[in-house]
């Protein structure tokens, strides 16, 4: 009998912890489109957003554009620096042409979602 409770109460926290997980994540996932974001859930956001591209990036190039060892690791760094960088430009470019800028036309939110994207990559690819 007590197992069988505590069999009931193990599954009901599973599932509690998890829907508290999944909420996290949809408001993570929402965060970056609003107004007056939270940064902490924006950057959770680009980077469950960077991770999805890397997954789906993974479909078209499935193989490393790198070779394995330093160089590959090197990437893994360089890239989302890099392409921080590139996104702070082009957000700097926006703004002198008075377009609407946007969070990921910052350095930190272009290097959170390129991170996302390269971390997937490179785990998963071949």
């Amino acid at each position: 009998m007590l197992a069988l409770l505590l069999e009931f109460f193990g599954e009901f926290i599973v599932q509690v912890l998890g829907e508290a997980l999944v909420e996290l994540g949809l408001h993570s996932a929402a965060e970056p489109f609003r107004r007056t974001p939270n940064v902490w859930l924006a950057c959770i956001g680009y980077a469950l957003f960077g991770a999805a591209a890397g997954g789906l990036s993974l479909l078209v190039f499935p193989h490393h554009f790198t070779p394995a060892g330093a160089l590959r690791l090197l990437n893994l760094f360089a890239t989302p620096l890099a392409v921080g960088a590139c996104m702070a430009g082009m957000g700097a470019w926006r703004k002198q042409r008075q377009d609407s800028v946007f969070l990921i036309n910052r350095f930190l939110y272009g290097f959170i979602f390129a991170a996302g994207l390269a971390a997937v990559r490179f785990v998963f690819a071949g």
